[in-house]
């Protein structure tokens, strides 16, 4: 059973105590919903009177709500019965990718309100034209009618690179960007220094969307794989997620396969990315169409993974074994982290979906047979139905998530202050 903080001693402040216990019975509402304020005290360790006072904190702050229903206890009067209140507040989450922009926002219960999806050509537009598009897309989002009276909690932003806990990306070749200082100008054009905000790696956050939505939702030991222009991988073991030492784990893409093999983006050879990426396999697969090189535009790269995906399901040569061979690739590549954490399930996202029943037998092949284990260590390769829209969904939804651990200030009442 949980108890009580208890705060005057050891220095702590009965404001920080009242916090602790508001997290702590919102995430009680969150697991036991439909339930009662008794069951709520019951739940937590704290006194009856203690628990009231704190769900009505809730409700004024947008929190929780009453359904209307009632408890129908053996002795007593009946309780009216509590829930989450996803009428009140949102969170969005956006991604910033190399061709296209997407922005999700999602109420309390992580369900999807609006979404948004543009191309662009980030890597062209430089980073400081980026972050206004960013900017610009949370307003639009905001704006929208199905977010109409609701406050946001908190915006998060997904990149292909590397993140540092300031929310810097500190390294994203496929957008050319180093050293960009995202949460802080995204928070200074937003102009509303009191609204979180979170900047994470585009493969974590879509993770994190499929361990809370995906096809194989709740799955502990769980790695999402990006299919973009870049290669990246989210990585959860355990149900954790796992960041390294610097928050460079998960970088699958620059995994050298072949030291002769062609350049990548990040200046070396052989990386699974350039070997394995759809700019790699597009430029196989229709290279008449893709003959102009690279960098492509947004809505020249969707075209030609249309295209690509057309031929193959006409049973055009090229296209077929461009897809077979980065699947081969891309399982070698997969049994390395394989034979390292050990996952249960790889979800292969992004522009690799549509291409999935082409890339799918020669990813698990490849997989079985380099993978140490056997079976391949009971690894299964599926396909995400998240969209291009995982890691923003996925950001939305660890913005809600962090209200109910403490890692995000619990919103103010409406109209006033906390008590």
């Amino acid at each position: 059973m949980r108890t009580e903080t208890e705060g005057r001693s050891n220095g702590v402040s009965v404001s920080t105590v009242r916090e602790t216990n508001l997290q702590l019975v919102l995430r009680t509402v969150r697991e036991l919903a439909p339930c009662s304020r008794s069951a709520v005290a019951s739940a937590t360790g704290l006194n009856k009177t203690t628990a009231s006072s704190l769900v009505a904190d809730l409700m004024a702050r947008g929190l929780v709500r009453e359904t209307g229903e009632t408890s129908r206890p053996r002795v007593g009067r009946p309780g009216v019965l509590l829930a989450l209140d996803e009428t009140s507040l949102t969170a969005i989450g956006v991604e910033i990718n190399v061709d296209y922009l997407s922005a999700v926002a999602v109420d309390l219960l992580g369900r999807e309100l609006a979404t948004r999806h543009v191309h662009v050509d980030a890597r062209a537009a430089g980073p400081e034209a980026s972050v206004r598009l960013v900017a610009e897309t949370v307003r639009e989002t905001a704006s929208a009618p199905e977010l109409a009276g609701r406050r946001i909690v908190g915006v998060s932003v997904a990149v292909p690179g590397l993140v540092d806990p300031s929310g810097t990306v500190t390294l994203a070749p496929n957008l050319g960007w180093r050293d960009v200082p995202l949460r802080d100008r995204l928070t200074a054009l937003l102009d509303d220094p009191g609204l979180p905000t979170q900047v994470d790696n585009d493969g974590n956050l879509g993770v994190m969307a499929e361990f809370r939505d995906g096809a194989c939702a709740g799955t502990p030991d769980l790695v999402y794989v990006t299919g973009e222009i870049g290669v990246g991988a989210g990585v959860l073991s355990g149900g954790t997620l796992l960041r390294g030492a610097s928050g460079a784990a998960g970088e699958i893409g620059h995994l050298c396969l072949d030291p002769d093999g062609p350049e990548c983006a990040c200046g070396r050879r052989g990386c699974l990315e350039a070997l394995a990426g759809i700019g790699t396999i597009v430029a196989a697969a229709v290279p008449d169409l893709a003959a102009g090189g690279r960098p492509w535009t947004g809505p020249e790269v969707a075209g030609l993974v249309e295209a690509s995906v057309w031929r193959a399901q006409e049973g055009d040569a090229a296209a077929v074994a461009a897809m077979e061979r980065a699947g081969a690739w891309l399982g070698r590549g997969l049994a390395g982290l394989a034979n390292v954490v050990g996952p249960g399930v790889v979800v292969l996202g992004g522009y690799f979906v549509p291409m999935g029943p082409w890339l799918l037998p020669s990813v698990r092949a490849a997989l079985a047979e380099h993978t140490f284990a056997p079976d391949a260590g009971g690894c299964r390769v599926e396909l995400s139905e998240l969209g291009l829209g995982a890691a923003a969904r996925g950001g939305a939804a660890a913005m809600v998530h962090a209200l109910d651990t403490g890692r995000l200030p619990l919103p103010e009442p409406a109209g006033g202050q906390g008590k």
